[in-house]
């Protein structure tokens, strides 16, 4: 064997520590996870390789000339990636359900309480205002507003809170049925509500995306960028004049973007930092967060359905967060659990795209807050 080669073979092997190993590991089941139970595989995939390209020994994958950390400077710290795919959101949501019943954008607001209380626990903990923060818009389910968040005022925590964001989402069929049978009755949960479609104009579809990027715009600027990028590309959707740049931006730029974004968080995952004791407190808090979310939704649910003289179904109130339309899904099928002929699905998915735009105005409260610049 050549010496030089030899040398570089034994440099690579001194360079390999149980932090990297470890990292590599944890690559492998996001991996396993993506592909064997098809959670979030979009993202966990690319995290994962990420992961374990960043942690192997004199990687040159990370560094000043290394591509994974020029994906990182040219769409994750200036925020260009989540902006992109918040675009692909906007074209692919349908508003229609939160239009035809108006009063579902309160549970989008009740279900975004548990990110400020969690905030408030971990700045008892010890972290930082603008570390509590970012661990808090865990809670969002919203990845995308997890990553821009975080990104902006703690970029050091940006992998385990993208890590948490995105897993969490993917685990929502089993993290919010507890907490909503824990917190319902058998027959709050059994309550029917006769949906009623009305018809929305073309017109109106197309104003909501104006008239929400102007008044979240005004009120919150800091939301701008996030609720400008969703509404655009929702009006494009409901334009219906711009068919290709509304299927370029929900298929081929979401796609590509999302694998860089991945690609880019899993090369912050780097040993050293990542294997802290902080690291599992934020993943517990954002879980806490996300229980907290389901629960502040869950009883102001409770709270409609007694002003309605009980013939509001409270599950609805635990799809006011963003996770869209997962978390729709999940209130329907406790509702036909214990009725198969109860189908509150639409009623859900006006309260879910709500929380939707809640987690970005949510987002841009906490930036505002924390005074980011």
């Amino acid at each position: 064997m050549d010496p030089s080669t030899l040398q570089q073979l034994l440099q690579g092997i001194s360079n390999v520590t149980w932090q990297s190993v470890v990292m590599i590991a944890i690559g492998g089941l996001l991996i396993f996870l993506a592909v064997a139970r098809e959670y979030e595989p979009l993202l966990l995939l690319p995290i994962g390789a990420g992961a374990i390209l960043t942690n192997l020994p004199l990687s040159p994958l990370i560094g000043a000339d290394g591509m994974l950390t020029a994906l990182y400077d040219m769409g994750v710290a200036n925020e260009l990636f989540p902006l992109l795919i918040f675009i692909g959101i906007g074209a692919l949501t349908d508003f229609g359900p939160l239009l035809e019943n108006p009063k579902m954008v309160l549970l989008g607001a009740a279900g975004q309480f548990g990110i400020f209380l969690t905030l408030i626990l971990a700045l008892m903990m010890g972290f930082t205002r603008n570390e509590a923060a970012s661990i808090g818009i865990i809670g969002a389910i919203d990845g995308p507003t997890s990553i821009y968040v975080s990104g902006i005022l703690a970029p050091h925590l940006l992998g385990p809170i993208t890590v948490a964001a995105y897993s969490y989402m993917a685990l929502v069929p089993l993290i919010m049925p507890p907490v909503m049978r824990l917190l319902t009755t058998k027959k709050e949960r059994a309550i029917k509500m006769p949906y009623t479609q009305r018809t929305i104009s073309q017109r109106t579809r197309i104003l909501f995306p104006i008239i929400v990027t102007i008044g979240v715009g005004t009120l919150v600027p800091f939301a701008t960028p996030l609720i400008g990028m969703l509404m655009l590309g929702n009006l494009m959707r409901e334009s219906k004049v711009v068919e290709r740049l509304t299927q370029a931006s929900s298929n081929e730029l979401a796609n590509v973007v999302t694998l860089f974004l991945g690609l880019a968080i899993g090369s912050t995952m780097k040993g050293e930092d990542f294997l802290k004791v902080g690291t599992l407190a934020i993943l517990g808090l954002g879980l806490l967060a996300f229980v907290l979310d389901t629960a502040t939704g869950v009883l102001f649910g409770k709270a409609m359905c007694l002003a309605s003289g009980g013939k509001f179904n409270p599950l609805i109130g635990a799809a006011g967060i963003s996770a869209f339309p997962m978390a729709a899904r999940v209130v329907q099928k406790e509702a036909s659990r214990e009725d198969f002929s109860n189908f509150i699905l639409m009623h859900a998915m006006g309260a879910n795209a709500a929380g939707q735009v809640a987690s970005v105005v949510a987002g841009g409260v906490l930036l505002a807050l924390m005074g980011a610049g």
